[in-house]
Parts: C-alpha cells; sequence; structure tokens
C-alpha cells in the first residue's frame, strides 16, 4: 500500500500548493491513502466545514489535527457527523468528534488513523501513550487494520521519538506534526514501523514556522505582542512523506515529500 502524509497546512499559501501538486502526487505515487494534518487550513487556525470538504475534493482522504482544533468553532457542528476529521485522542471524555478511525482506502484495505496530542511544552491533556494503546488494542495491524498511522502532534522531538519506539511493531507509520519544519531522520524502525519526527509544514518558508516573519521576531526581540500571526503568502512548499507498506503492514520504504517552493525538492521514484 502507498500512503501520503502531509504535514501541517497552514493557510491558504498551504491550500493552493497542495491543490497545485496533490493531483500528480495522486498519480504519480499511485497513492491509496491520504492524510492531512489540517489544524491551520483556515487562516493558519482551525478548519471549517467548507475548507475541509475542499480537501475531500481533492482527493484527501483523512484530516488529522491538533492543538488548534477548536479554534475555529464552527468545527463543533459538523465533527461529531464528519468521521474523516480527527481531534486529539487524548482528550477529556465526553469530548466531540473522535481521535481515531478506520478507513477504507483507495485499493480497498483498511486504515487506521490514530491522532495523539503530547503534553511536553503544551498545555497538558490526558496520556497520549495511554490513549494510543487503547487504539492499537482495539484495532490491532494485522487484524483489525492493514496499516496504521499515527500522527503525533507534539512540540518536544523526544515525545514523538518516544512514540516511534513505543508504537513500533504495531504501527505502519508513526509521523510528528506540529513543528512545521521536515526533519531529516526518515527512518524504519527495528519492529517494521516507519518513522520521521516531524513532516514538515504546507507553507512558505520565507517565514516564521509559516507565519509572517515581522510579528513573531518583534515577540522575540521586544517580548511586546503587536498583533495576530497571519499566514506568510509567499509560495509554499508541500512537505510529507511517503509510506510503502507489505502485505504485513509494516513499512518497506519511507521517503520524504518537498515540491514547490523555496525548499529543496525530493520526491520517492515509483
Amino acid at each position: 500500500m502507498h500512503i501520503l502524509f502531509i504535514g501541517d497546512v497552514i493557510g491558504k499559501p498551504g491550500r493552493e500548493v497542495l491543490t497545485a501538486e496533490l493531483p500528480a502526487l495522486r498519480e504519480n505515487l499511485k497513492l491509496d491513502f491520504v492524510i492531512v494534518n489540517g489544524e491551520n487550513l483556515a487562516g493558519g487556525f482551525g478548519v471549517t466545514r467548507n475548507i475541509a470538504n475542499e480537501m475531500f475534493a481533492l482527493g484527501v482522504d483523512c484530516i488529522t489535527t491538533g492543538n488548534h482544533w477548536l479554534d475555529q468553532r464552527e468545527i463543533l457542528t459538523f465533527i461529531g457527523d464528519e468521521d474523516r476529521v480527527l481531534r486529539p485522542c487524548n482528550l477529556p471524555p465526553g469530548t466531540p468528534g473522535r481521535g481515531a478511525n478506520l478507513f477504507q482506502a483507495k485499493n480497498g484495505a483498511h486504515v487506521l488513523v490514530i491522532n495523539p496530542l503530547g503534553r511536553v511544552f503544551m498545555e497538558p491533556q490526558d496520556d497520549p501513550f495511554a490513549a494510543v494503546e487503547r487504539e492499537l488494542a482495539a484495532c490491532p495491524l494485522g487484524e483489525g487494520a492493514d496499516a496504521v498511522v499515527v500522527d503525533m502532534h507534539a512540540e518536544a522531538t523526544s515525545e514523538k521519538m518516544a512514540m516511534g519506539h513505543f508504537c513500533d511493531g504495531r504501527a505502519s507509520l508513526v509521523v510528528g506534526s506540529h513543528s512545521h519544519v521536515p526533519t531529516a531522520d526518515a527512518q524504519i524502525l527495528p519492529g517494521g514501523t516507519a518513522y520521521q519526527t516531524d513532516a514538515g509544514a504546507c507553507a512558505d518558508y520565507d517565514s516564521v514556522i509559516g507565519m509572517e516573519k515581522f510579528e513573531p521576531v518583534q515577540r522575540f526581540t521586544r517580548k511586546i505582542p503587536g498583533g495576530r500571526f497571519s499566514p506568510a503568502t509567499g509560495p509554499a512548499t508541500l512537505c510529507g512523506v511517503f509510506v510503502e507498506t507489505a502485505a504485513n503492514g509494516f513499512a518497506e520504504r519511507i521517503e520524504p515529500v518537498r515540491v514547490g517552493g523555496r525548499l529543496k525538492q525530493t520526491m520517492p521514484a515509483v
């Protein structure tokens, strides 16, 4: 199976590069399943129903989120019955929506997607490791699911790496999101799980993690907020992770994907 995970899509520039590049990626990489982290889709903060539908029309199969999942309160009007949009799986009981779901891929295989939220340097939530353990136990790789993907939305690289090893041998891919910068550690762990600490973002990289430079720089240098963050509007780079799995659901191959914009381009050959 061929799976593409696309990192945090930052506002309109991120949506535009996704619109421009995803159709060709689907064809050239022979993709069976596409996941997009969409917590920054709407102006850099949250996701709306209309934008989610735009993503699905492009061929996105699942939208994961993170700590900004509730920034657009509109999400509460549709996340309860739109099971293609996930919110973090380790939020308190009774939170609307779901943090994991089993999907049917284009090739008929079943893909479990789990969306934990880290706790280090972030607002603490329930234990993400315990939440992931529950989902893996309920739908094991090779039994309930043909592939398992974990989007570990977290600040600390150590917490993301720990989740990778925690899931090794039980997931097809553990990939980090939230940092908005693609890491150079794509690998297959000893138990057969593909791993990358952060997929990066779909954003203009002449920026501070996808946002216009002035306001973040002012906050760092003067410690005085001057306004809201807004997405940088230059040409964006689509950043993601491509994984090929074997019949047993474990990874045979993991490669980064970067197309468009300023970053060095890299595209797997299929």
